[in-house]
């Protein structure tokens, strides 16, 4: 069963908002976010290739990796400011063709019991530009292609 990605931006503000259930623990859902190994199979939409070039996953810890097509590479860097366990992550966000647009992103994981969890999340920008080209540059279809692709991961772990 593929759970729907619900994602809302608000006219009014600089923020981006998503929710998307999981049919798996809430244990393995932040243990695909924490573990550079399980990140890069999920990550991203299909037909992109990852690499990490860093994988710093603790509070003030930090990381870059990038995705490739046959054309292009596309980098992404921030810092982990706090990750929490099974609870939340707030991360910063910054696509590297865009130097200094960067984002604070939170993320909370939510046990729902039942072997299901919920991930809620926030991205806020530093300006209506920024966040108008995210969400105009295909953005959500890859978190749909993203989250689908952990759906399987995630009955592996």
């Amino acid at each position: 069963m593929t759970n729907a990605l619900d994602l809302n931006a608000p006219v009014d503000t600089l923020a981006m908002e998503f929710t998307r259930e999981f049919d798996a623990p809430v244990q393995a859902l932040y243990r695909a976010h924490a573990e550079a190994d399980l990140v890069k199979q999920w990550l991203g939409p299909h037909g992109l290739e990852m690499r990490i070039e860093e994988w710093d996953f603790r509070s003030h810890g930090g990381y870059r990796y990038v995705h490739s097509t046959s054309d292009a590479d596309y980098r992404f860097n921030g810092t982990f400011h706090t990750v929490r366990e099974n609870e939340m992550i707030i991360q910063t966000f910054e696509f590297e063709g865009a130097p200094d647009m960067v984002n604070i992103e939170f993320m909370w994981f939510e046990d729902l019991g039942n072997g299901r969890s919920r991930l809620r999340g926030r991205s806020i920008c530093p300006n209506t530009e920024a966040r108008d080209a995210l969400l105009s540059s295909g953005m959500e279809g890859g978190m749909v292609e993203g989250y689908e692709k952990l759906d399987v991961l995630l009955k592996s772990l």
